[in-house]
């Protein structure tokens, strides 16, 4: 029996690094992934941070470092769940699953999924149901969840029976069938 290996995980796994930066020689080297996820990391968290407080200072030093650092070390990882990906990219698409929920594709996408289809807000967000009554009161749980009866809509539309028929076609059947569609000459 023949065996082989493929290659294509070793292959996402190589990255390019910088090696040097303004004339600081880094080492080894950073990913360049990793530097680019912490410069979009920092523009974007510090950028309003910059609008709202100023210039930071020693107090203000930690709120403006530490989440870009965290997101940036940990997001940058590789997922132990999905080798392709990176952990960051398993925390958006968790978010946009729980923010949105899933779609149902159908037929490819050319068939838009009816609204029933999709996985209501309250099964996808069940397991943080005490906390949020917790923290913010059982009336706006029952508001973020829904209404009770919004899970007991028909996915679909009205019951079709079916009769079914059982017919057993032997083999003189079928010679006869297969000689009804030939053509007269061609025997």
């Amino acid at each position: 029996m023949r065996e082989g290996m493929t290659y294509t995980g070793y292959f996402s796994r190589l990255e390019s690094r910088q090696h040097e930066l303004f004339g600081v020689d880094l080492g080894q080297g950073i990913s360049r992934r990793t530097l680019l996820l912490g410069l979009i990391t920092f523009t974007l968290w510090d950028g309003p941070l910059f609008l709202l407080i100023g210039f930071p200072s020693v107090q203000w030093l930690t709120l403006y470092m530490l989440p870009p650092v965290v997101v940036t070390v940990l997001g940058a990882q590789q997922s132990k769940r999905c080798d392709r990906r990176t952990v960051l990219a398993g925390w958006v698409i968790g978010a946009h699953y729980q923010v949105h929920g899933h779609r149902p594709v159908i037929c490819g996408g050319r068939v838009v999924a009816h609204r029933s289809g999709w996985i209501p807000r309250s099964a996808r967000w069940e397991r943080f149901a005490p906390v949020l009554t917790r923290a913010v009161g059982a009336a706006t749980t029952a508001r973020l969840f829904g209404a009770a009866g919004a899970d007991s809509v028909p996915a679909s539309g009205p019951v079709v029976e079916l009769a079914h028929t059982v017919r057993l076609y032997g083999p003189d059947h079928m010679v006869r069938a297969a000689g009804r569609g030939r053509r007269k000459g061609s025997t």
